[in-house]
């Protein structure tokens, strides 16, 4: 959510960093709302101050026995203005707020121009590519080759987009989450935490995925959303709060299902476990103090990494370009690991810094020390990462020439010392 105020002292700047994301000037729309608005408070508070004089010289003229009705008839006239004028500044308010709300959050001077995806930037590659003298495979045709792995079950059961996994897979998959969870509460200090999964309408409002993206969720009939990720409840843990500043920063993590309609991927990753309408994913979110911002956001996305890391997996780290970035975040790093079966990297985890964009929508503040006032303050999130793409990148990296699965060593304790994934019988 933008500050009307900060788009009325530099117009300019607001409309340049639009440009970046490619969209079109918008403040000289919003300042002529702006002005109508604050041009009706001005009438208003003549009208007030014209009725208060008004009333206090009809109980004047009463006291001396005077004819009051013509100040009677101007009071009633002005207050039945002021009804209808507050109606109209209300009107404008909340029009106002509807358009501030449909526009992204500003690009960092740091992020690189661009419009798509052609345009991010590399900034770090790790680990190295698995050597393979054989031809490597895609995720799908390992898993069901091992008879773990059934796609046309799912699609009986619920329609495209959604998979089975049994046996093994099941467990690796339950396996990566608790690693995940293990490295960022036991190693980094992120919370566990366990968040509802159905939020309302102020809650994903709060973290920028209404009203824009509504198409992109899951509507219950009761007018709860499924959450698209973890990052909707946990950001919103501090809505409406004032924190301490010596509590910050704030970090959390949690492992759900996240549910998304892919309504604008219609044709994209049809194939697999890539895009799907129900997926894990382990989240990380960081509430933080805007002098920390920076810092936090790197640690963030180093947390994300080390968990590649720690399963031996190729990747390498993307600064996203203006033009491809998500709604709510002034600056996002990609990781995207490296898949054998398609000779291609692919995003496993987007750490994004948003600023105070969700904090202004949410009224998350802060006090800080010796100050009468209160802060925004900064709101951070990232896949820690991704589950199911994680076993994705496991069965392609870790594949053998004979179709059987090498477990990463660091899975192994949590899959009870298995070492190899063969064939289901």
């Amino acid at each position: 959510m933008h500050d009307i105020r900060a788009i009325r002292e530099n117009s300019e700047a607001f409309d340049r960093a639009l440009a970046r994301r490619g969209l079109a000037p918008q403040s000289a729309a919003l300042l002529a709302l702006d002005a109508e608005r604050r041009g009706i408070q001005t009438e208003l508070q003549k009208l007030q101050a014209r009725r208060n004089e008004a009333s206090k010289a009809v109980g004047d003229a009463k006291k001396k026995g005077g004819d009051a009705g013509a100040l009677v008839a101007e009071v009633s006239a002005l207050k039945d203005r002021m009804v209808a004028l507050d109606a109209e500044e209300r009107a404008l308010a909340a029009k106002l707020d509807r358009e501030l709300a449909g526009i992204p959050n500003l690009p960092a001077a740091d992020v690189p121009d661009g419009k798509s995806a052609e345009d991010n930037r590399e900034l770090r590659q790790w680990g190295e590519k698995p050597g393979m003298n054989f031809p490597a495979k895609q995720h799908f045709e390992l898993g069901e080759a091992l008879g773990l792995m059934d796609f046309e079950r799912a699609a009986r059961i619920s329609g495209a987009r959604f998979v089975v996994l049994k046996g093994a897979l099941a467990r690796m998959e339950r396996a990566l989450a608790n690693l995940m969870l293990d490295i960022h509460s036991r190693e980094f200090g992120y919370v566990e935490t366990s968040p509802p999964l159905l939020v309302n309408d102020a809650t994903a409002y709060g973290t920028g995925n209404l009203p824009k993206f509504g198409e992109d969720l899951f509507r219950t009939t009761t007018d709860l959303w499924l959450i698209p990720t973890a990052e909707v409840p946990l950001t919103n843990l501090v809505a409406g709060e004032i924190l301490d500043e010596d509590k910050l920063p704030l970090r959390f993590t949690a492992l759900t299902p996240c549910f998304r309609s892919e309504a604008g991927a219609a044709g994209k990753d049809t194939r697999g476990m890539l895009r799907q309408h129900q997926f894990y994913k382990v989240e990380l979110v960081s509430i933080a103090h805007p002098a920390r911002s920076a810092e936090e956001h790197e640690r963030m996305t180093a947390c994300a990494e080390a968990v590649l890391q720690r399963l031996k997996l190729s990747y390498r780290v993307m600064a996203l370009c203006s033009g491809d970035m998500g709604f709510a975040a002034q600056k996002t790093y990609d990781i995207e690991v490296w898949l054998p079966g398609q000779g291609t990297y692919r995003e496993i985890s987007s750490c994004s810094n948003c600023g105070e964009f969700q904090a202004r929508r949410m009224n998350a503040r802060f006090r800080p020390k010796g100050e009468k006032g209160t802060r925004y303050v900064h709101t951070f999130n990232g896949s820690g990462i991704a589950v199911g793409r994680a076993l994705i990148a496991v069965l392609e990296n870790y594949q053998q020439a004979d179709g059987t699965i090498l477990v990463p060593e660091a899975l192994r304790p949590y899959m009870g010392g298995l070492e190899r994934i063969a064939p289901h019988g």
